[in-house]
C-alpha cells in the first residue's frame, strides 16, 4: 500500500509532486546505463556501471568511454536543449504549438551549418577553418530565420494568430530545406553526405568535443533561466494582467525567444535538425509534472533527454546493421502528436 508521503492527498495511487522529478531523474539515469550497454557487443548494466566508475575491464572502458558514452551523453544534452527551447517558446508566445522545429528555426540552424560546410570544406572533406565556428553558423542561421518570421508577422495584421505564425514557419522551413537540397545537388558528392546528417538529425558521429560544447551552452543558460523564473510565470497571463503585475511583456517575450533560438542553434549545430522534441517533451512534462510546479523546466529538459536518447537507441537497434537517424524516429512520434494537438485546439476554439 502506498504511504501517505508518496501519493497526493485525497487521490490514491497518484504520485505526489515532490516525487515526480526524482522519478524522472532516476529514469534518465537508468536509460543512460541501458543505452550505453546496448550495441554489437552487449554490456550488462553491472559492467557498464563498473566501467563508469573505473572498476571495469580495459576493453569495457574503451568501448564505453570512447565509443558509446559520447553518443549517449550528446543525445541527452541535445534533447535537453531542444526541450527547453520548446518550453520557452511556448511560454513566450502562449501557444502550445509554437516550437522551433515547427516554426522553422531548427531548419534555419541546419541551413547555417550546411552553408558553413559547403563554403569552408575542400575536396578532401576537410574543413578549411576551425570547426569551432560551426555552432556560430548554426546560431546565425537560426537567428536569421527567426528574424524573417518576425518581419513577416510584423507586417501582417493577423500575424499574431497562432495558426498564421505556424504557416509562416512551415513556409520558411520548406525554403530552408530547399536551399540545403540545392547545395547538395550543386556541390560535390561528399558534401551531400555531410548535409544529409543535418537534414535528418543524428548523433552517431558524436565526439567528446561536441558534448562539451552543448554542456557549456546549457550551463550558461541556467543562470538566465533562474533570472527569468518569475517573469515566465507572469507571462502566462493575458498581456493586460501581466502588465498589471509589473512585467514588461515585450522585453520578457523577446528574452525568452532569443534564448529559445540560441538553445535550438546550440543543439542543431551538433546533432542536426531533430524535430518535435520541443513539442513532445514540454507537453509530457506538463501532464506529468505540471507547468506551474517548481521544476517544470527541469522536467521538460529531462523528458527531452529521455526522448532523444530513446529515439537514438531505437534507431540503432531496430534494423541492424542499419541505423535510423534519431530525427526520423522523433518525426514518426511527433507528427501524430502535433496533429492531435492541432485538432484538439481547433475543436476547443471552434
Amino acid at each position: 500500500m502506498s504511504g501517505p508521503h508518496l501519493t497526493r492527498p485525497g487521490v490514491p495511487g497518484t504520485l505526489a509532486p515532490r516525487w515526480r522529478l526524482p522519478l524522472l531523474l532516476m529514469l534518465l539515469a537508468c536509460g543512460l546505463v541501458i543505452a550505453t550497454g546496448l550495441g554489437t557487443s552487449f554490456l550488462s548494466p553491472t559492467r557498464v556501471s563498473a566501467a563508469l566508475i573505473g572498476a571495469g575491464s580495459d576493453m569495457d572502458e574503451i568501448i564505453i568511454w570512447t565509443l558509446r558514452l559520447p553518443r549517449v551523453a550528446l543525445a541527452v544534452l541535445a534533447g535537453m536543449a531542444l526541450a527547453l527551447s520548446g518550453a520557452l517558446m511556448q511560454r513566450a508566445l502562449r501557444n502550445p504549438l509554437a516550437v522551433p522545429s515547427i516554426l522553422g528555426v531548427s531548419d534555419g540552424a541546419a541551413l547555417g551549418v550546411v552553408t558553413f560546410l559547403y563554403f569552408f570544406s575542400n575536396e578532401n572533406n576537410v574543413l578549411t577553418v576551425s570547426i569551432h565556428w560551426m555552432p556560430v553558423a548554426g546560431v546565425l542561421g537560426a537567428i536569421g530565420l527567426a528574424a524573417a518570421i518576425a518581419l513577416l508577422t510584423a507586417g501582417d495584421p493577423r500575424g499574431r494568430d497562432p495558426l498564421r505564425l505556424i504557416l509562416y514557419g512551415v513556409a520558411l522551413s520548406a525554403l530552408a530545406k530547399a536551399a540545403v537540397v540545392l547545395m547538395m545537388i550543386l556541390g560535390p558528392v561528399y558534401r551531400a553526405g555531410q548535409a544529409l546528417r543535418w537534414l535528418t538529425g543524428a548523433v552517431n558521429a558524436a565526439h567528446w568535443s561536441d558534448v562539451f560544447v552543448v554542456a557549456a551552452g546549457l550551463a550558461l543558460a541556467v543562470p538566465v533561466l533562474l533570472l527569468l523564473r518569475l517573469p515566465m510565470r507572469q507571462i502566462t497571463l493575458d498581456p493586460a494582467s501581466a502588465r498589471a503585475t509589473g512585467l514588461g511583456v515585450e522585453p520578457t517575450r523577446a528574452a525568452l525567444l532569443v534564448l529559445s533560438v540560441l538553445l535550438t542553434a546550440l543543439a542543431v549545430s551538433q546533432v542536426g535538425a531533430i524535430g518535435f522534441v520541443g513539442l513532445i517533451a514540454p507537453h509530457a512534462a506538463r501532464i506529468f509534472h505540471g507547468q506551474f510546479s517548481g521544476g517544470y523546466l527541469l522536467s521538460s529538459a529531462v523528458m527531452g533527454g529521455l526522448l532523444v536518447l530513446g529515439a537514438d537507441t531505437l534507431g540503432r537497434m531496430a534494423l541492424p546493421p542499419h541505423e535510423l537517424p534519431a530525427g526520423a524516429v522523433t518525426a514518426l512520434l511527433g507528427t501524430p502528436v502535433f496533429l492531435l494537438l492541432l485538432l484538439r485546439r481547433h475543436h476547443v476554439t471552434g
